[in-house]
């Protein structure tokens, strides 16, 4: 299966004001000449997709898409959505406007939330659990309602329309594809049965494939097609021209995270735990500071376990055989940001996305299938 490689634009530059040490690269404010040179900067580099976060603070993810989608001609856009504030009619809509006038360079990322202050800043009073029902009931309703040749009704748990129906429909096809995580035992039901790609933060190489194994049964259990899914992870590679450069620079970046307090954007450390996969990247930390030769683990521990915060670390080459093992167990998707987030976008089109294409092309000269997930 074709790789796909996402990155990840924030508004304005350095929102964190951490220079070399960015935990988070949304929030912050609004630079719309700094968003149009990020997506350039990740189109130029040979990434496919980028995402464009969501927090109760941020700017307006589709807004900044549609910006940066002018700017570009081939980047695709992977936006951030919480269910719970936008009617699914009325976010149906507007993604697939967007779809139609960029000819198909949208996707959507469906969050639940992590913690309960987060949601609360935006009034939002549902528990953990019935967060992720709600994104399912979510996506289901988006993907009826982009199917649908006639007027449509639905009273579910949280949604509830009569006779909705739209003039016109996605450009891709059969729809806008929907990307969604969670590590909770809900969150692996609702992914199972409604998204398109399952995605995962970056843990230890046995871990995600038991993730995976444990989702592919789910998926089955529901009568999918395994081979419907797609699986994402994501890490924070720190690359640089030599190892030891490279983990001078891993070092030097937990430093300044510790120095700066960047906790997460969804509150304390407390608050973030509320999140399972927040909660397993602690204790996989707990094994040791390097996990699978390179998975460096102190800036989650730091962090609290802020999503996507777990490091590999090494020159393009390593760090190219360490994606690759993710590939490998059938990860086609990978999300890959930097702590120094428009810096390396640029460094990694140079040297690292390169070397990542070259091992997939020959890689698939020997395996016609990528993992045995989707066999």
């Amino acid at each position: 299966m074709k790789l796909e490689i996402i990155g990840m634009i924030g508004a304005v530059r350095e929102g964190t004001g951490s220079k070399g040490a960015e935990v988070h690269v949304i929030g912050g404010g609004i630079d719309k000449d700094y968003i149009s040179d990020f997506a350039m900067i990740h189109e130029t580099s040979g990434f496919d997709k980028v995402l464009v976060g969501y927090t109760s603070s941020s700017a307006d993810g589709f807004i900044v898409a549609m910006h940066a989608a002018a700017e570009t001609s081939n980047l695709g856009f992977l936006v951030a959505h919480r269910p719970g504030f936008v009617s699914p009619t009325v976010l149906s809509r507007k993604a697939a406007t967007i779809d139609q006038i960029t000819q198909g360079r949208i996707a959507l990322h469906i969050i639940s939330g992590g913690g309960d202050v987060e949601q609360r800043r935006d009034g939002d009073f549902l528990d953990h659990d019935a967060r992720y029902r709600r994104s399912g009931e979510f996506m289901n309703i988006l993907k009826n309602l982009w199917a649908a040749e006639d007027p449509i009704d639905h009273k579910g748990e949280f949604y509830q329309f009569e006779q909705a129906k739209s003039d016109f429909s996605c450009f891709q096809k059969p729809h806008i594809p929907l990307y969604f995580g969670g590590a909770s035992e809900v969150a692996l039901t609702v992914g199972a049965k409604e998204c398109d790609v399952y995605a995962m933060w970056g843990e230890p190489l046995k871990e995600v494939e038991k993730k995976m194994t444990y989702f592919t049964d789910k998926v089955k259990a529901l009568g999918r097609d395994p081979k419907s899914i797609r699986f994402s992870v994501s890490t924070r590679p720190i690359v640089a021209n030599t190892e030891a450069e490279a983990w001078d620079i891993a070092h030097h970046t937990l430093k300044n995270v510790l120095a700066t307090n960047q906790t997460s954007m969804h509150g304390t450390g407390k608050e973030r735990l509320e999140s399972t996969g927040s909660q397993r990247l602690v204790d996989f930390a707990k094994d040791g500071e390097v996990l699978d030769d390179r998975l460096y683990m102190p800036i989650a521990t730091a962090t609290g376990g802020a999503g996507n915060t777990t490091a590999l670390v090494g020159t393009a080459e390593q760090v190219a055989d360490s994606l690759m093992k993710y590939y490998e167990l059938g990860c086609t998707t990978l999300l890959i940001r930097g702590f120094d987030a428009y810096n390396d976008a640029a460094y990694w089109g140079k040297e690292l996305i390169p070397l990542l294409k070259e091992s997939v092309e020959r890689y698939h000269k020997t395996h016609p299938v990528t993992g045995k997930h989707l066999s």
